[in-house]
């Protein structure tokens, strides 16, 4: 199945204002994450009150997740969380580690992984945050990950990212060019574990239909083909934040394409994805305000 039109969320444009961008991270930097927090709180309620479509979207996902319907604390809960976890990518980004608490569920799987010296894909979901997985990989020894990103709706940010520490965008590989695959296969011949997010559709691409959350939602089928194409094993990644300072990544193995012959790989890439789909799922219901989908995630291709 395709898709025929962009998908929703490549045409929201980034929210946000460079100016006060900048002013947030001065202050953040400057005084510190704790007491930089009543910004995070000002700016979490500023788009509970002033964005209707992101908070409409929100009020369904979570009524799936909840099994029931959601409070208005439940909704600000969610845009606070992802408030946090984009105040928190200033300090990670900045390598500072140390101001976090982060649990790695999973760690004897990624040493196996490295020890292979093959590389992996990491698949992954705007569930969370990412940066802290990139600074798991900094803590590891032999542990290298680079991300593979759709960087357009967040080059507002990124640039503030750059500015901040210019390492902080080095990692990233942007999706959408004609040396992507190239760079990707680079990387991994070089031992590196490549990141992807296997949640959103660019729009004109092979979809598959699969439940997730008790809804139909249809994932794109580019990043575990590549990774089929690549011969690569696969592992779920996600960095749940637990309030406070206290993050929970969890590695956990999702598929594995080394030794999968051509004429199986169509059937071994579907089943991969209904597995993705529960795993995401599973982490939904258990940690249902780090989901940063803020756009009609069950929408059916073509739909408007």
């Amino acid at each position: 199945m395709r898709s025929g039109t962009a998908a929703e969320w490549t045409t929201n444009r980034e929210r946000g204002n460079l100016t006060l961008l900048r002013g947030m991270t001065f202050c953040s930097l400057k005084f510190g994450r704790t007491f930089s927090r009543p910004f995070v709180y000002c700016i979490a309620l500023y788009f509970f009150l002033f964005a209707p479509r992101a908070r409409r979207h929100s009020r369904r996902y979570l009524r799936l997740a909840l099994g029931r319907p959601p409070t208005a604390v439940d909704r600000f809960r969610q845009i606070l969380t992802f408030a946090t976890t984009i105040h928190d990518r200033l300090y990670l980004a900045n390598h500072r580690d140390d101001l976090f608490d982060v649990r790695v569920e999973g760690a004897e799987l990624m040493r196996t992984v490295v020890s292979g010296g093959r590389g992996a894909f990491l698949l992954g979901a705007h569930l969370g945050s990412f940066e802290v997985l990139r600074s798991v990989g900094r803590r590891a020894a032999g542990l290298q990950i680079v991300m593979a990103m759709y960087e357009e709706n967040a080059r507002m940010f990124n640039s503030m990212l750059a500015a901040v520490n210019p390492a902080a965008v080095s990692g990233i590989i942007p999706l959408g060019h004609m040396d992507a695959m190239l760079k990707i296969s680079e990387r991994l011949d070089a031992g590196c574990c490549v990141g992807m997010l296997g949640d959103r559709t660019l729009g004109d691409e092979p979809l598959q239909p699969v439940n997730v959350l008790g809804a139909t939602a249809h994932l794109p089928t580019g990043p575990l083909r590549l990774a089929a194409i690549l011969r690569r094993p696969v592992i779920f990644m996600v960095g749940l934040y637990r309030g406070g300072n206290r993050y929970q990544v969890v590695f956990a193995p999702l598929a594995d394409f080394s030794g999968v012959a051509p004429r199986d790989r169509d059937a071994a890439v579907r089943e991969a994805i209904a597995h993705y789909a529960l795993l995401l799922e599973r982490h939904c219901r258990s940690d249902p305000y780090n989901w940063f989908n803020f756009f009609d995630f069950w929408r059916e291709p073509g739909g408007r």
